[in-house]
This record gives structure tokens, sequence and C-alpha cells, in this order.
């Protein structure tokens, strides 16, 4: 019989009650403010971690989660019955954690021989961010409750990731300025206008798509696009915001109106706002599923340790559409 266990990384943002209730495990991304270290919803929650980043003289850092950390993670499953570990880390082109947990996999195998053959450890490539995976992860753990299996789960972790889409609105160029994206004069300039960027998170890449004059403006682009990119009013939608909850209060209530059912509203973390900044909203929603080259990316790495210190078993999910589970 299967245990399985879910392992997250923080910039997931899952709330420390699901964390709880769905019994998922989450390892913590270092951060640098200042020269002083920090480890993101250890040090502090996502609430607490705002003002800090408000108030720090040079714009905050990130690192990889220590492969030591994930493989402790690792025995300390293993050592409790675990069969199967499912990692979903945040998306491997803007971090390397999703590296680190392939490398503490093949530790762990050197270091625990006896686990061999016992324990398959799967690293899932999110592609996203945020909400993007942390809903998707909160899923799979309640598979876990409901009895699925491990190979079920991984089907429906590659069929959400295909259809992930965020789209997030900036209400100061303040951060902007401060990473070098754009010089001093023009985040000046566009925030005496009112311009607000309009972000879109798709398939691991990271664009402006347009940008509009006024908030709300902004929101009305978020929903616009959200209309004409999903597949379903049906199928699952989230908003989000970080340190001014009203900006994403509002996307949520316009569309609860709509859709006419409750929309979960999640807090971003630190990952997305150190870029983006603290003032902001975001949406999330399922679009059309996208063609994903197995062959150069794998959305599911596989590690049981059998072929030596590196066994990589490619899950290519295509058995059957998943959409139809998304609660």
């Amino acid at each position: 019989m299967q245990k399985i266990k879910i392992i997250v990384d923080s910039p997931c943002d899952i709330p420390d009650d699901d964390l709880t209730r769905y019994d998922i495990e989450m390892v913590g991304v270092p951060i640098y403010v200042d020269g002083k270290g920090y480890v993101e919803r250890e040090s502090f929650s996502c609430q607490e971690f705002y003002p800090i980043l408000e108030h720090a003289h040079d714009l905050p850092t990130t690192s990889r989660v220590p492969i030591g950390v994930l493989a402790e993670k690792y025995r300390k499953n293993w050592d409790e019955g675990c069969t199967d570990i499912i990692v979903i880390t945040m998306n491997a082109g803007g971090s390397s954690t999703h590296e680190s947990a392939q490398m503490a996999a093949k530790l762990f195998f050197s270091d625990t021989p006896e686990a061999v053959g016992t324990l398959s450890i799967h690293i899932v490539d999110s592609m996203t961010y945020s909400m993007g995976y942390g809903y998707p992860a909160v899923r799979a753990a309640a598979m876990i409750q409901e009895g699925n299996s491990t190979e079920e789960i991984l089907e429906y972790l590659s069929d959400i990731f295909s259809r992930i889409e965020i789209l997030l609105v900036c209400y100061t160029l303040e951060y902007a300025k401060r990473s070098g994206r754009i010089t001093a004069a023009a985040a000046v300039v566009g925030d005496m206008l009112s311009v607000r960027p309009i972000i879109a998170m798709i398939g691991g890449t990271t664009e402006i798509t347009s940008k509009v004059r006024g908030n709300k403006k902004a929101i009305q682009k978020l929903l616009d696009t959200y209309h004409e990119r999903r597949v379903s009013p049906d199928e699952h939608v989230l908003t989000a915001s970080a340190a001014i909850d009203e900006y994403g209060q509002e996307l949520k209530k316009q569309l609860e109106q709509e859709l006419g059912r409750d929309i979960p509203h999640y807090k971003i973390g630190a990952a997305i706002t150190i870029n983006a900044g603290p003032r902001m909203a975001a949406l999330c929603y399922l679009g059309p599923k996208r063609e994903r080259d197995e062959s150069k990316q794998p959305s599911v790495i596989t590690y049981n340790g059998i072929t030596g210190s590196e066994m990589a078993k490619k899950q290519v999910c295509l058995a059957h559409d998943c959409s139809n589970e998304i609660a």
C-alpha cells in the first residue's frame, strides 16, 4: 500500500491552515535583507514580510533551499514509512530549488542505500509561482486523503500545470526601478500618471503584456484577459493580494458576483513581491492546455536509487484529462 507525502517550497504561499489540514510539509526559501538572513515562513509570515521589504535599503535576494534540508525531509518521511514523496517546486526556470531537490534525492539514496527500491521521490516542476502551484499542491494532498494513487496525483499535477495562468497588476513601479528593469525617471513619471503594468506568468515565462492608467482600468484589464483566455467559467479561479488587501478583494468581489460562487483568496509571499512589490493584485485560472517538450524539460522526474546516483524516469501524464477533478 502506498504512503504518499507532499513537500512544497515556501513560495507556493499555501496558508498555514491548509498545510496543517492536508499534512503538507514546507521547506523555507532563504532570503537576505540588508545583509541579514531569514527563512521564508519560518522567520516571518507573508504579512510580516511586507514592512521588511518596504523598509529595506537594498532589494532583498533569495537563494535555493539547501540540499541538506531537503535530504533530511526525505529521510524523515522514509523513516515514517513513506513509499512516495511528491516534491512540488516553483518554476525551475526562476529558481534553483528544483535542482536542489534532485541533488538532495541523489544524496539521500547515496547515504541511505537501504531505501533503494522502497522509496520513490517524484520532483515536479510547476513552471509557475505562488498560488499557481500552491492550490494544486493542496488539491494533490486532498487526493491523498481521498485514496488516490501516486500515479493519479502526478497525472492531475501534469495536467493542471500545463494550463495554469497567472495575471497580476503592480500598483507601483518602485520595485521595477529598484531591480533595474526601468529607470528612476520612468518610475517617477509612471507612478505620477498611475501607470499599472499587467504581467502574465504563463508556461514558465513572465512578461508585461500591457500597461493601463488607473486602478479601475487595471482590474478591468485582468478580468477582460481572464474572460478571453479561460477555458470555462466553471473551472477554478483564484485571487490574491499582498500588503494592501483591498486590491485583491475588489477582484474577488467582482468575480464572485459574476460567477455566483466563493472565490479562494491567497496572500502573495516574498518570491513575487521582492520583484513586483507588495502593492499588487493577482488572478489565477486555467487557460488552454500547452504542450510541453518532455524530452527537454520533464514535468516530473522520479528518483528511486535503482540505477545509482541519477535515475530519472519521466512521467508523461497524458493518460486522461484531469480538468474535471478540480475542486
